[in-house]
Formats: C-alpha cells, structure tokens, sequence
C-alpha cells in the first residue's frame, strides 16, 4: 500500500490539515492538552503541575511511562521553563533520559511531546509514524541524507524536518502543521498491525 504516497506538496499538506479538523477526538484531545500547558499550567516549578501534564500525555498518547511521579520529579529537577521558550532542543534528550529505581531510561517520544505541547512552533513532536514517512521519502526523494538513529537525536530530527518542508517547498506551514500532515500519512501507510 505504501508504494504510492502522494509527494509532499502544499495542497497535500493543506489536505491533511483540513482532515485533522474534521477529527474531532484529536482535535478535542489536542485543545485539552494546550489549555492545560499553556493556559493552565503554563511553568514548570510546582511538582503537581508537571505531574498532572505529565499524565495527561501518558495517557492521551499511550507513552507507556508508569512511574509518572518519577519523570515529573527529573522535570522539575531541571528548571525547564527559559529552555523551553527559547526552543532548545538540547532539552528534550535531557527530559527523555530518566533514572528509575536504578535503571536509565529513554522516553524519546514523550520528551518531544512535553517540549512541544509547551512551545509547538519550535518543538515538534516525534513519533513512529513520522519516523516511517521520513524513512519513506529519504528512500525515494534523497531529500536528505541521515541514517534512521538520526532521527532520535533531537535537534537533527527538527533540522530533518525542516530540510524535508525546504525540499518539497512547503515552507508556508509551520513545524505543528507538517507534524500533523506526516502523523497522519505515517497512520495511513504505515498502519500498527495488532
């Protein structure tokens, strides 16, 4: 099925924004999230703060965390909030990498949604899907030239996505846009089989 993507082009991606509007169950989920970060709870220095925006995302997006309590004490731990304002992607690998109860872990996923549910326009969020459609068109376009691991490093992952809208000029969207058009392709071709 993945064989004939459509290239990335302006209409494509306005397409995949109009769909996005029409899902209501993102679109709700989404609203929720940015009224609790931005409106809500919009710092970072309150522990019940964090803790709450951190359940949210685990449990709006499935990020698999169960010890909530311990990534929302490694967050207030690094005094996040300038960092976060100032887009810098140096924080996101220091989010991701938790200890907990002795072992190091990595919430790569997470960590990139935190960060852009914060501060969207710099941050976008990475997931599988859009691992998958950047592999994709890597493969037929060359718009780039990175290995897969690439992409979990953070600021060569935004530097990705931001070669990727030069290269197909879909420059007049914004990083939040292209996240949304590429979640939705990788969703559509490159489906979870459980």
């Amino acid at each position: 099925m993945n064989a004939n993507i459509p290239r990335p082009c302006n209409q494509e991606v306005k397409k995949y924004l109009v769909l996005w509007d029409s899902l209501d169950n993102y679109v709700l989920q989404e609203r929720s999230l940015d009224k609790l970060f931005i409106e809500t709870f919009p710092n970072n220095t309150e522990i019940e703060d964090i803790l709450i925006k951190a359940s949210a995302l685990n449990d709006f997006y499935s990020t698999n965390i169960f010890s909530i309590f311990s990534v929302a004490k490694h967050i207030l731990s690094l005094d996040i909030d300038k960092r976060l304002k100032t887009g810098d992607t140096t924080l996101v690998s220091e989010i991701a990498n938790v200890e907990i109860k002795g072992k190091k872990k990595v919430f790569y996923s997470f960590a990139t949604k935190y960060c852009s549910h914060h501060n969207p326009i710099d941050f976008p969020i990475y997931d599988s899907y859009v691992d998958k459609i950047l592999m994709y068109f890597k493969r037929k376009d060359k718009f780039e030239s990175f290995k897969q691991a690439d992409l979990k490093d953070y600021s060569a992952f935004k530097n990705i996505l931001l070669k990727f809208a030069e290269f197909y000029d879909i420059t007049t969207y914004n990083l939040k846009d292209i996240d949304r058009y590429l979640w939705q392709l990788g969703k559509k071709y490159f489906p979870n089989k459980y």
